[in-house]
């Protein structure tokens, strides 16, 4: 073949020519070095971690600060690895801020779900997730933010789809948030996706509108019973302890009525049978003793006494006797008391 030549060469070029030729080959020069120097360095945030790959290969992980790389050969790619972020499902956030705003319109297919008693219920949920590892979020799936949207929302219809509407809108509304939390993690571990998930909030839950007066209706009614269930647990609560104390009340005054009987005549028993073994032993002289002291029972309580014979002939007035048993009694009754 035949050797290519310069055309320039062995020509005569002006020297103005060349000055200028030569000035351009610096400024090109320059200019590569420049911006080879801008290429070559590149700033990672704290909350960021630097993804650096060589012709599209992952080479190593730049930490945060000021790095280095090979420029036009490696090109780096900035993961968020310590913000938090969130998927949002039924409703997007069209401004952020002490008033929010939020649009509903072209979402409710992803909320509105069919739950285990056949009803209808638009859930409005939150998932707010970490990307935890930086190599597997870009090289292990092709799309994680799309792969984690569709995780979800399965989880989501799974675990409604197996309450009732009445578990999923009241009571059960932590368990159903974090059995979703649940099933969603334990898909991004399988699929190796690179995301942990901090939580999922549950927001509206609410029928669909066509059937939200209806429903409405039926939870006052629900509301309703449970307000007379629980007056009617009160009104037992406050009545039958009463009764029932004093129930128990009455019987033991009647336990105790019976015992003070039984114990008087049992006392009764004792003390006749004690009579009566006296009496057998000596009958006249227990008969003057039963007299005497019923006599001294009875003649205190008397006013005025008279005694007579047997025959009620000769009647003598016991007048000076009956006022020197009071003056007796008193002077008894005040020596017992300074006694």
């Amino acid at each position: 073949m035949d050797e290519i030549k310069n055309p320039f060469e062995g020509a005569n070029i002006p020297p103005q020519v060349k000055n200028l030729l030569g000035n351009f080959k610096i400024i090109i020069i320059a200019a590569v070095v420049l911006v080879a120097a801008f290429t070559s360095f590149y700033t990672v945030e704290p909350e960021e971690v630097g993804v650096v790959q060589r012709f599209g290969k992952f080479v190593r992980i730049a930490e945060s600060g000021l790095n280095y790389k090979v420029p036009l050969v490696e090109t780096v790619e900035i993961v968020p690895v310590e913000r938090q972020l969130k998927q949002e499902f039924g409703y997007r956030t069209i401004t952020a801020g002490v008033q929010s705003r939020y649009q509903k319109s072209g979402y409710v297919d992803e909320s509105l779900m069919l739950t285990g008693d056949l009803n209808l219920a638009d859930v409005e949920w939150v998932v707010q997730y970490r990307i935890e590892d930086a190599y597997q979020y870009l090289f292990k799936v092709r799309n994680p933010d799309k792969t984690l949207r569709d995780i979800s929302e399965a989880a989501m219809r799974q675990v409604v789809g197996n309450r009732t509407v009445n578990e999923v809108l009241t009571v059960g509304r932590a368990e159903v948030a974090l059995r979703v939390q649940d099933i969603i993690q334990e898909l991004n571990s399988d699929y190796e996706n690179g995301i942990r998930v901090e939580q999922v909030v549950l927001q509206d839950i609410n029928p669909p509108d066509k059937v939200k007066p209806s429903f409405n209706q039926v939870n006052e009614a629900q509301q309703q019973r449970e307000t007379l269930i629980n007056e009617a647990k009160a009104d037992y609560n406050r009545v039958i302890p009463r009764a029932r104390g004093q129930a128990l009340e009455t019987i033991q005054q009647a336990e105790g009525y019976a015992a003070e009987r039984v114990n008087r005549a049992l006392g009764e028993v004792v003390a006749f049978n004690e009579l009566f073994t006296e009496y057998s032993r000596a009958p006249q002289v227990t008969k003057q003793r039963i007299y005497f002291e019923t006599m001294q029972e009875i003649l205190p309580n008397i006013g005025s006494k008279i005694v007579t014979d047997q025959d009620g002939t000769g009647a003598l007035p016991l007048l000076q006797m009956q006022i020197g048993n009071k003056n007796q009694n008193q002077a008894n009754q005040s020596e017992g008391g300074n006694n």
